[in-house]
């Protein structure tokens, strides 16, 4: 019996490193264009980034995209080793992105959904219902392009663990509901992961593929990822199965071949020399992640450097965040899709507080109840982002019926990710869709209820963003006398942000009214020393100018 789908992958794998080894031809025209590796970190944004002082344009506010790197004008000579030095790159991750041998594939599939219902015990949750877990599953399918949902069925279990999930009296009834239907070609058992050899005995049974909600929320995830680093952190997530994989099908292939277990007298078994393509696989990834974790740590300092604050807005999948972000910036490239999982890749966008403070908002990956724990883990690369946020505004669906399971799922990620203790104390709680609910009122204290969609509470949510920020980057509204023939004022739009300029002609002199962080108000006073603070009125801190 030759090799099993698996194996042929991994072998070509081998084969590709032995032949970049020797200096053979890269391999090319795989799934991915070439192009360069620093591609996968895309920042949106307009043609420059807003000055730390510059005021609005028309429409004040839009995308804008960051540098890819954090050099400035750089010679030709470094530019074309880059430039080498990408290209080899994208050589090696074609390979690393080809097509994955778990892959479901893109033909349609007309799926049976299954949901094993826990009636008692400590794995039934108690806040939810069988219901609305398969609902839910229901949602992921219809999320795939040609996945068309046949039936759906709830089996009740006491342990959902167990190898065939059901009894055997259960699993007989399933059995037969599932070869009555008409046309299926897979059954969806909304668990969170079964066993290669689970799988393989229960698609004997029913004659039709078996998916767990791993391997179709990982089929989502390769639908909608568009970066390399989206790909690269699910081509990760797939090792673990690829692993688990491999053992059931080396196990058959024992059983059916017999002979010599060691390869072409190597002194390594076929088992060994699998595991070893897989572990080399894992490293090339996880090196490439940092490769690109290290980028994007070049990125974070220079948007410190600017003083830009940054807010992550985060929730389940679906809840609305892409919605609410492009009404606070009004960035009409921003396409929401009501979909589970639309956003994959982290994408920062550029608004304006009330103030004119310009800040950057940044949208995450959502959330899901029983998301696999090797995907979070896969994701983190992306999720550390947050720990460097100013501020967190955590979005709600009010209208789901399992909102409260939603909010919970969303607050424990958020927990396991060690975020600072200050982040997870002053986020942001908002409450969305209130346009469907009459007349809503939050039962939580200090959450804002607002529509993203027809901008609702929108005015409120800006002003209670402005005000967290200010305490939590320590930025000061200052009241600022400056002499219109020095350079002070083109200083403060360059540095800070103007919020108002008051012309004295009189006396050649502009009360201008600024935000302005610590470390800029610092370089202030030293370019500009002949300035007194004085306490003003309650706008804020008077520096008034001694002019000569």
């Amino acid at each position: 019996m030759g090799l099993g789908r698996l194996s042929q992958a991994l072998l070509l794998s081998c084969r590709w490193a032995v032949t970049a080894a020797l200096g053979g031809a890269r391999c090319r025209g795989g799934p991915l264009s070439a192009r360069p590796l620093s591609a996968a970190v895309r920042l949106r944004a307009p043609q420059r980034l807003p000055g730390r002082g510059v005021p609005p344009r028309a429409g004040g506010e839009g995308r804008w995209r960051e540098a890819e790197s954090a050099g400035g004008d750089d010679d030709d000579d470094d530019e074309e080793e880059e430039n080498d030095s990408d290209e080899e790159d994208d050589a090696a991750l074609e390979e690393l992105l080809g097509p994955s041998p778990l892959s479901v594939g893109p033909g349609a599939q007309r799926v049976a959904v299954v949901h094993p219902a826990v009636k008692w015990g400590p794995k039934k949750s108690p806040l939810t219902t069988a219901e609305l877990q398969i609902a839910e599953a229901v949602a992921l399918v219809d999320t795939l392009q040609n996945w068309t949902v046949l039936d759906k069925i709830i089996i009740p279990t006491k342990n959902p663990d167990k190898k065939f999930v059901f009894g055997k009296g259960n699993l007989q009834v399933l059995t037969e509901k599932i070869k009555k239907l008409p046309h299926v070609t897979a059954v969806f058992l909304n668990v969170e992961r079964i066993s290669s050899v689970t799988k393989k005995e229960l698609e004997d049974a029913w004659g039709v593929k078996v998916f767990d909600r791993y391997t179709v929320v990982l089929h989502i995830f390769r639908c909608n990822a568009r970066t390399k680093e989206a790909k690269l952190q699910i081509a990760l997530a797939e090792i673990p199965l690829l692993r688990s994989n491999l053992k059931n099908e080396v196990a058959q292939l024992d059983q059916q071949r017999g002979g010599s277990r060691y390869i072409m007298g190597s002194g390594e078994t076929f088992m060994e020399t699998q595991n070893r393509i897989l572990k080399e696989k894992e490293l090339k990834i996880r090196n490439a992640l940092d490769k690109l974790r290290r980028k994007r740590s070049l990125l974070r300092t220079q948007r410190r450097k600017r003083e830009f604050p940054v807010i992550s807005v985060m929730g389940y999948t679906n809840c609305g965040k892409t919605t609410l972000i492009k009404a606070l910036t009004g960035e009409e490239g921003l396409q929401p899709r009501d979909q589970l999982f639309a956003t994959l890749d982290i994408t920062a966008h550029a608004g304006y507080l009330p103030s004119r403070m310009a800040v950057i908002y940044v949208d995450t990956i959502g959330f899901l109840t029983d998301l696999p724990h090797n995907l979070v883990e896969s994701f983190s690369a992306t999720l550390e982002e947050v720990a460097y946020s100013d501020l967190i505004v955590h979005v709600r669906d009010i209208t789901h019926p399992e909102t409260n399971l939603q909010k919970a799922t969303v607050l424990s990620v958020l927990k396991n990710l060690n975020l600072p203790s200050h982040l997870l104390d002053s986020m942001v709680e908002v409450h969305n869709k209130v346009d469907l609910i009459e007349r809503y009122k939050p039962a939580e204290e200090n959450a804002l209820a607002i529509s993203a969609l027809h901008g609702h509470g929108l005015e409120e949510l800006r002003e209670e963003i402005e005000k967290k920020i200010l305490t939590a980057t320590g930025k000061k509204i200052l009241t600022v006398n400056v002499n219109l023939e020095g350079s002070q004022l083109s200083w403060l739009y360059k540095e800070a942000t103007v919020q108002e300029v008051e012309v004295m002609p009189e006396d050649g002199t502009a009360r201008v009214k600024v935000i302005i962080g610590n470390s800029a108000f610092g370089r202030y006073k030293n370019l500009f020393p002949n300035n007194k603070t004085v306490l003003g009125p309650s706008s804020g801190i008077v520096i008034a100018a001694e002019l000569a």
